[in-house]
């Protein structure tokens, strides 16, 4: 299986819990046999579309048309942020916003009435890592933004199935920290 893995913390410092959440799940990935590609967005230039007529017709810069060109090439998406204020960091929700843009991610049909989802065949696990418990994200603020990113953007686009990894207390134990790496191995090597 071809994998993309989209690490969006905007702090190019590696040193991050989510950037070893991702080398786990990479390197257990590529021991399977599984081809590996990463995307770090905090490494990326690329402006924030600022109006509809730039989402819709302004031109691709030339790095998120080669990110682009990365995502037609994976059958599975892993994305990883830290949670920011209930939501996603802002410079990756701008990255979404450039990359699954209409004519690569979906086509408007019927006068934008209708879409055709252009990424069907892939799918994806969203790994989301904060201080707060999961299930207090989960349950009492309804993991909103995560739903969006879910609905909104990927299932939209025809990304399914996507699954899910909340991870919370991410400054707690070292155990619970290595048992979280212990579990991005084993979804690496099924590639899920």
């Amino acid at each position: 299986m071809k994998i993309l893995v989209i690490q969006g913390h905007p702090d190019p410092d590696t040193r991050h819990y989510g950037h070893a959440l991702a080398m786990a799940y990479s390197d257990a990935a590529r021991a399977a046999g599984h081809e590996v590609e990463t995307i770090n967005v905090a490494t990326l230039d690329f402006p924030l579309l600022k109006n509809f007529a730039e989402f819709h017709a302004g031109e691709t810069p030339a790095v998120i048309q080669q990110c682009q060109q990365q995502v037609a090439r994976a059958d599975h998406l892993l994305i990883v942020y830290p949670l920011w204020l209930g939501s996603m960091p802002g410079r990756l929700k701008g990255f979404f916003e450039q990359l699954f843009r209409p004519g690569f991610a979906m086509q408007p049909l019927d006068g934008g009435q209708r879409w055709k989802k252009l990424l069907k065949g892939k799918s994806a696990r969203i790994v989301v890592t904060m201080g707060m418990p999961a299930l207090a994200y989960r349950w009492l603020f309804r993991a909103h933004s995560l739903k969006s990113l879910e609905r909104n953007i990927l299932k939209f686009t025809g990304i399914s199935p996507v699954r899910e990894s909340l991870i919370g207390m991410v400054e707690g134990s070292p155990a619970h920290r290595q048992r979280w790496l212990n579990k991005m191995s084993r979804l690496g090597r099924a590639a899920r």
